[in-house]
């Protein structure tokens, strides 16, 4: 079914930002954040008028659909490539194709290439089409007279290998698999429009990732040196770990004080709270979650907010103040009090109290809290359910689903069976913190064993083994023509090169090695047309990667 070309605009600028935020809540959240993709999904399916078919069955691999049939996407039209299921085992001949699409606009032959590849990693190709019209793809391209390609991941939206998404079937959904597609399309690919041979390693090609992408960028460069001329790994969490305290640490230090403020009193009060049996069910009630049987369940809801500091963008398109009108909702005083912030109270004013049903006086940011969270998650929870089958975690068969609709099984059994990146609670109770003391490794890992039992072939193992990734480079991944490049706040920071648990080195031509002043994720992708546009910071990164790039493709010689 075809899409108009508005539809395509808001699928490009607009649902690409909500698929981006489901996505990260399924990285932050786990099972919670599975609640809350289902509850997204059937919002979105309520007020949508029709549904484009996702894929149609067809022998030994899943085909996609007719070309054209979800419409050129800000003029670039989808192109597909054949790839094996299992790179590794040659008795194997099932295939399946992967979608990418291609800007030449800029493509000067007598140049010869070179040649610049997106990694579509954990979503939809087409949430990262703006890079190739306008951002990253597009500013490299135009300067070095090259080409740019988004290539979709492996198994995700048009891009799917299997039938359905069972155990045994997400097997072929690891880093091993995907590096080797992504190598044999570099080799291989043939482009319908352009008459010279542009594969690698004839032509120069530069492989581009941001965050789980980014990290696949550092390793394409130190697992196919011969293929991958150079690599840019933006905000790339080249360190897998089992736990990702650190996500929040970064929030809550760079975060408006007082904003950190009311989240670290609120968690300390509500943890106090939730261990009175007496006075927990009132608390519950005020924030609409009473019928919640479990606290952890209850602490995850309490969360989901914070993953919106991640969506910070400066790219107009792209912006968003959820976590700035987040801590502007904690920070209303009480009606009557005489100041314009509830921050301007000392904590322990009695002008900041509010008694709670029980006869326990607390916060008034409790009550702001609660009302944010009712107003802006509660609120999903569609008539005629329970907050239980909205937001509870415990019954396995929420998790059972697995058809092809159930996209959220992609990233997860990726995180339980080679990344981790367990959001909890600081492992040093007396530690500041912002999530709730509940949020258990136990806890937030319990999804791994609920959505991914034992298959006939392959079984999720007891805890990630992160040893696949982190062999590859770890913190200290480095390479000639590999450059590292990230955001300052940037939650993710603590699993990059530029942690702080990883050693400083040096930045030079060859090996780039960059910051972006108050840059969040990935904010190197983003651009515009015009780079005199650009905030000075973005403009000055841009600048430093043409600069780069260019001194890289100086020194390219083709192999004899």
């Amino acid at each position: 079914m075809h899409l108009g070309l508005r539809v395509l605009q808001l699928l490009v600028l607009g649902l690409s930002a909500r698929a981006t935020q489901n996505t990260e809540q399924l990285r932050l959240l786990g099972a919670q954040g599975v609640n809350l993709w289902k509850l997204d999904k059937a919002a979105a399916a309520a007020a949508a008028t029709t549904q484009p078919k996702l894929v149609i069955q067809d022998g030994d691999f899943v085909r996609p659909p007719p070309e054209n049939e979800e419409g050129d996407s800000a003029g670039f039209e989808a192109q597909w490539f054949q790839q094996p299921l299992d790179h590794f085992d040659k008795s194997s001949n099932a295939t399946w194709l992967q979608r990418y699409w291609i800007n030449t606009r800029h493509y000067n032959a007598e140049k010869g290439g070179p040649v610049f590849v997106l990694d579509g990693g954990e979503t939809s190709g087409i949430d990262r089409i703006p890079f190739l019209d306008t951002g990253i793809m597009e500013i490299l391209a135009r300067s070095t007279g090259g080409v740019g390609i988004v290539l979709e991941h492996r198994y995700y939206e048009k891009s799917i290998p299997v039938p359905d998404f069972t155990t045994d079937n997400l097997r072929w959904l690891n880093n091993a698999q995907s590096a080797a597609d992504s190598a044999n399309f570099m080799a291989n690919v043939k482009f319908s429009d352009i008459e010279e041979d542009l594969t690698a390693p004839n032509t120069p090609w530069i492989y581009y990732g941001g965050s789980y992408a980014g990290a696949r960028a550092a390793h394409m460069k130190i697992l196919y040196p011969d293929l991958v001329y150079g690599a840019i790994a933006s905000s790339g969490v080249t360190h897998a770990d089992i736990l990702n305290w650190e996500y929040m640490e970064i929030i809550r230090k760079a975060a408006d004080p007082a904003c950190s403020a009311h989240l670290e009193n609120s968690i300390k009060t509500i943890d106090s709270i939730l261990s009175n049996k007496r006075l927990k069910g009132p608390l519950k009630r005020l924030f609409g979650l009473g019928g919640l049987r479990h606290d952890d369940d209850f602490a995850s809801v309490l969360e989901s907010p914070l993953g919106s500091w991640q969506s910070r963008c400066w790219h107009p398109d792209f912006a968003s103040s959820t976590f700035d009108d987040f801590c502007e909702a904690l920070d209303k005083p009480p009606f009557g009090a005489g100041v314009s912030s509830l921050s301007e109270l000392p904590i322990d004013s009695p002008r900041r109290k509010f008694t709670l049903p029980g006869g326990l006086a607390v916060d008034f940011t409790i009550l702001n809290y609660a009302n944010y969270i009712k107003t802006h998650i509660v609120s999903r929870c569609p008539e005629g359910f329970t907050t239980e089958e909205c937001f509870g975690t415990y019954n396995d068969t929420k998790y059972e689903d697995t058809d092809l609709s159930q996209d959220w099984r992609l990233w997860l059994f990726q995180v339980c069976t080679e990344w981790g990146y367990f959001s909890t609670a600081p492992p040093d109770a007396e530690h500041p913190r912002i999530v709730s003391k509940l949020l258990t490794l136990g806890y937030e890992s319990k999804v791994c064993r609920q959505a991914f039992p034992p298959g006939k072939h392959f079984a999720v193992p007891l805890m990630p083994n992160v040893t696949v990734v982190n062999e590859l480079g770890d913190f200290d991944i480095a390479a000639d023509r590999l450059a590292i490049i990230d955001g300052e706040v940037d939650p993710w920071r603590p699993q990059t090169p530029h942690s702080d648990y990883a050693w400083e080195r040096e930045d030079t031509v060859m090996r780039p090695f960059k910051v972006i002043p108050g840059g969040v994720h990935h904010w190197d992708e983003w651009g515009l047309l015009n780079l005199a546009d650009e905030p000075k910071d973005i403009r000055k990164i841009h600048e430093e990667m043409i600069f780069f790039v260019k001194e890289w493709l100086k020194d390219w010689k083709p192999p004899q």
